[in-house]
């Protein structure tokens, strides 16, 4: 390019009729626009152009003259070098742009016309208008673009489309690999960071994280600079490393503030306050939460709403219910505005059933039942009017408990039967949605099988065209012969395997038999004595009702024997049956409490039967029985994550070192071998059902009594 020399710009937006009318609907949204600069007389790129936003966004082009910008629709994008006059341009929609400078004497004037036709270019354009709303186009598109695809600069760039994809419909796995392929042509930072945050979803932390840690920050922009560090929170943040997580996220709060870039600002001050809300730093969450709230309302209305209901949910869980209240009927407001020009799935945090039914549930906590059962029925007749049958069955039970607790029962009866109705008619949903799930996955893994064979055929084709037509036969005999071979080698193996698996758990369920056989005699045997013990006082009536009551206990736990699990409401009703019967009998040494916390649906989970009832019957015989003050057992079921329960049994008796040194050595033979039997059950269950139940035994407390606690950590399927 000839320094000084007058230059006319040639810009063209490669707009596909297929994607215009798709990104109508999303002008609010952050988007990827790519491009590429051009010196059309010398017939070569041009690198280092600066390219800037007017929202604050920066980069540079490359040595191919291209660059990608993260832009909005509206947004006016400028293009400067030192060898061409300044080119402005307003972003219509996700498109490709071309700058093509020339000298003057080509035209009078610039000049703006459709880019020749570029089939590869059009295909990956076209798939990335598909990728969020039609996952068979985006993936048509993207197999054709590989078909196309004629350089390792291009086949990147369908990989790293093709990991998009994947990552927006939650394949993360899938988008991992892709993405990992795509930088084995082309190592680019763009990629990295997707192929960082994919890692994230998929909650590969470490790996996560020795990504990002890998890209070069000098060769990054601002924009993706700021992305970086919110990567690095938002991994730190999932491993609860809350102090690295704010350090990450403050250094991405600096970047976004130092160049203007208003979207990471909102949130970046979002994420800072929801870690010191982790952390249980009150003051300073609502300080941020305050500022991304106030940064987000001079945003598009839908970042605002949506901000406006994550401060909602903070107020909330501080049982500031006067102020979520009024954040929550203002956000309703906003939401009809949106839906005003655009429609809001059910699934989005963003609808007024929801809204409505918080709204409901705070009103409740605050006791005033009347308001409570407006927004309630406002609740469920929106749910209703849009099918969403989870929230019309949370609010149906919600309206229930507000009936019965301002004493209404008749209203809270039948509204109660409502609830049950929705509850089965969301379960025929919920079984009807799995089975499309599945039938999705399948054809996932299809469309993946079909692009990994079209890309081996590519590859095949190329190396066939390099190499001569002729081919030995006796060559190609060998190498069917060892392709056979080797496919036999694997069948056999594969046999093999599975034969072994099969053996393998063959032999778990005939230990478990043996095992389980073992517990029920011991636990007879320990209940019979009792009767016995009553009989001996001549306390007929006594042993009599307690014979009743352990015949209604045997025959619970015979059923149950033969299985590996039963549900946790099932367990739950033995121990406290079986509880009552040892309380019965030794009720001048303690006294017991069963607390189930209300979060959990003891339904949803399931338990080894006879699991815990051994732990309580040391409890009892061997800690409670010997104190010499009346002593207390306490039976609880705490919620500890999503998918996991804790249950705690927690004696204050003498404690396993005086009981260990008070028994026979008969009784210590017999102890240990029930409490040997508890471990290699648990041990098998959780070789076969993957580490489903986890159980630790310690002191209760380091002086006098020392008691036991014992802590069962139970996985829901």
């Amino acid at each position: 390019m000839k320094a000084g020399l007058k230059l006319l710009v040639l810009l063209v937006a490669v707009c596909y009729s297929q994607g215009f009318y798709a990104q109508n609907s999303q002008s609010a949204q952050t988007f990827t626009v790519r491009g590429v600069i051009f010196d059309s007389e010398f017939q070569k790129p041009v690198s280092n152009a600066n390219i800037e936003v007017n929202g604050g966004a920066y980069t540079t082009s490359n040595a191919s003259g291209e660059f990608r910008i993260q832009v909005k629709k509206g947004d006016e994008i400028v293009i400067k070098h030192k060898d061409f006059e300044t080119v402005y341009y307003t972003i219509k929609n996700q498109e490709r742009i071309r700058v093509e400078v020339f000298p003057y004497r080509y035209s009078s004037e610039g000049e703006i016309s459709d880019e020749p036709d570029m089939p590869f270019n059009s295909l990956i354009d076209s798939a990335s208008i598909y990728l969020k709303t039609d996952f068979e186009k985006s993936i048509r598109f993207v197999t054709q673009a590989l078909a196309e695809s004629r350089s390792v600069k291009e086949n990147s760039e369908v990989y790293e489309i093709l990991g998009d994809i994947y990552l927006h419909w939650k394949q993360y796995d899938l988008a991992v690999t892709n993405y990992r392929i795509s930088l084995q042509s082309v190592q680019a930072n763009e990629v990295k960071l997707k192929l960082a945050k994919a890692y994230w979803h998929n909650k590969n932390y470490q790996e996560s994280l020795s990504v990002y840690n890998d890209i070069n920050k000098e060769e990054l922009s601002n924009w993706q600079l700021a992305v970086l560090y919110q990567g690095k929170g938002d991994t730190y943040y999932s491993m609860q490393d809350f102090s690295k997580a704010l350090e990450e996220f403050n250094k991405g709060l600096q970047v976004a503030k130092k160049h203007d870039i208003k979207p990471k600002v909102i949130d970046l001050n979002s994420k800072i306050a929801q870690t010191y809300d982790a952390k249980g730093d009150v003051v300073e969450a609502e300080e941020y939460f305050e500022s991304s709230l106030n940064l987000a309302a001079q945003e598009d209305k839908k970042r605002a709403l949506e901000e406006k209901v994550k401060v909602a949910d903070f107020k909330a869980t501080k049982q500031n219910f006067n102020d979520e209240i009024e954040l929550r009927k203002e956000a309703i407001e906003n939401i009809r505005e949106i839906e005003r020009d655009s429609v809001i799935g059910i699934e989005s945090a963003l609808t007024t059933q929801k809204q409505n039914y918080k709204i409901g549930n705070a009103y409740f906590l605050k006791n005033d039942f009347e308001n409570a059962i407006t927004y309630l029925d406002k609740s469920i007749v929106e749910a209703k009017s849009k099918n969403d049958l989870v929230v019309e069955k949370d609010a149906t039970r919600k309206l229930s408990e507000v009936y019965s607790s301002s004493g209404d029962y008749n209203k809270a009866l039948e509204t109660y039967k409502e609830y049950t109705n929705l509850v089965e008619a969301l379960y025929v949903k919920k079984e009807q949605e799995i089975i499309r799930a599945a039938r999705f996955s399948r054809e996932i893994a299809n469309k993946q099988s079909r692009i990994a064979s079209l890309e081996t055929d590519r590859q095949l084709s190329e190396s066939k065209y390099q190499l001569t037509t002729e081919r030995n036969k006796r060559q190609q005999l060998w190498i069917y012969s060892l392709i056979g071979g080797l496919a036999l080698l694997l069948v056999t193996a594969y046999f093999m395997y599975k034969y072994i698996k099969q053996q393998r758990l063959a032999n778990n369920l005939l230990a478990l038999k043996s095992l389980r056989s073992q517990m029920n005699p011991h636990f007879i045997f320990n209940a019979l004595n009792s009767v016995n013990d009553f009989i001996a006082k001549s306390d007929e009536r006594t042993a009599n009702k307690y014979l009743t009551d352990f015949s209604f206990l045997m025959r619970a736990v015979l059923e149950n024997s033969e299985e590996d699990f039963i549900p946790l409401e099932k367990e739950i009703e033995l121990l406290e049956r079986y509880t009552q019967l040892e309380h019965f009998r030794f009720q001048e040494k303690f006294d017991y409490t069963i607390d189930i916390d209300e979060d959990i649906d003891v339904s949803s989970y399931k338990i080894p039967p006879m699991l815990l009832q051994p732990y309580i019957e040391n409890a009892v015989w061997h800690g409670l029985r010997y104190k010499t003050e009346k002593g207390h057992l306490k039976i609880s079921l705490q919620k500890k994550s999503e998918n996991e329960i804790t249950i705690s049994i927690i004696d204050d008796g003498i404690g396993r070192e005086r009981s260990r040194q008070l028994k026979t050595e008969n009784q210590k033979k017999h102890n240990s071998k029930g409490m040997s039997n508890i471990k290699k059950r648990v041990a098998i269950l959780n070789d076969m059902y993957h580490d489903k139940v986890d159980v630790t035994i310690d002191d209760f407390q380091s002086e006098g009594d020392v008691g036991t606690t014992v802590i069962v950590t139970l996985k829901k399927d």
